[in-house]
């Protein structure tokens, strides 16, 4: 596995366990939902593996013809306390303002549902940074559709071959393929399967990407160069 040379033009995000830590609530509200619908618990470690897709892909599939009833409950209860559990990666802030610094674009594509994505990053003081937070139901398709991608990079007319797509699951490096973006994975324990859509690149979480940023420096790749901005 090759370390890129040089920073990217742009990166995107995903949301939850890349930048917050949001397995608290996820659960919380998963199995609040579970229970209501009158299915059985699920663990933590079925949560860390079950949890990728949007409400919108996933709850029709779990809860059939009362899959929106199931998605109000979990709404309801989401909206009642993401605020408060609302936590930072560490690094997080940090690696944001350091790409923010050396002029690259930054995105979010998440599959967290679009006004609760937005809420979040504007309590975190982070909006300022993104040009884009694109969440479920803000494109035609969820996350791993390249819809979301093309929406996010959109205010900056940037090639996806110029990006590097940062997350921690499995769902964000198939995205990230389908785009034709780098695939950077931020997971210190690999619980998931990526052999089917592998990253280029590994870290263990925002601090030592962070570190990676300031050693790269504030090269940004030209689109017309002929060298690449990174190396896979």
């Amino acid at each position: 596995m090759k370390h890129p040379v040089r920073l990217p033009r742009a990166v995107l995000f995903d949301w939850d366990n890349t930048l917050i830590d949001s397995w608290g609530i996820i659960e919380t509200c998963v199995n609040v939902t579970l229970e209501a619908m009158g299915h059985q618990r699920w663990t933590s470690e079925e949560i860390r593996v079950r949890v990728r897709h949007s409400l919108r892909n996933a709850f029709p599939p779990l809860f059939g013809d009362r899959w929106e009833e199931a998605r109000a409950i979990y709404y309801d209860h989401f909206a009642a306390n993401h605020l408060a559990q609302l936590r930072a990666l560490p690094g997080a802030g940090t690696l944001l303002e350091t790409l923010h610094g050396h002029g690259v674009y930054l995105a979010v594509v998440s599959n967290k549902t679009g006004r609760f994505l937005r809420a979040e990053a504007e309590a975190l003081g982070w909006s300022r940074y993104f040009g884009g937070l694109i969440g479920a139901g803000d494109a035609p398709s969820d996350k791993p559709a390249i819809e979301p991608v093309t929406l996010a990079l959109a205010p900056a007319g940037i090639a996806a071959d110029e990006v590097w797509f940062v997350g921690d699951a499995d769902i964000d490096m198939e995205c990230a393929h389908a785009a034709g973006c780098l695939p950077v994975l931020v997971s210190e324990n690999d619980i998931r399967d990526f052999s089917r859509f592998p990253p280029a690149l590994k870290v263990d979480d925002c601090v030592a990407l962070c570190d990676l940023v300031r050693r790269l420096g504030g090269a940004i790749s030209d689109i017309n160069s002929p060298e690449r901005a990174f190396t896979a």
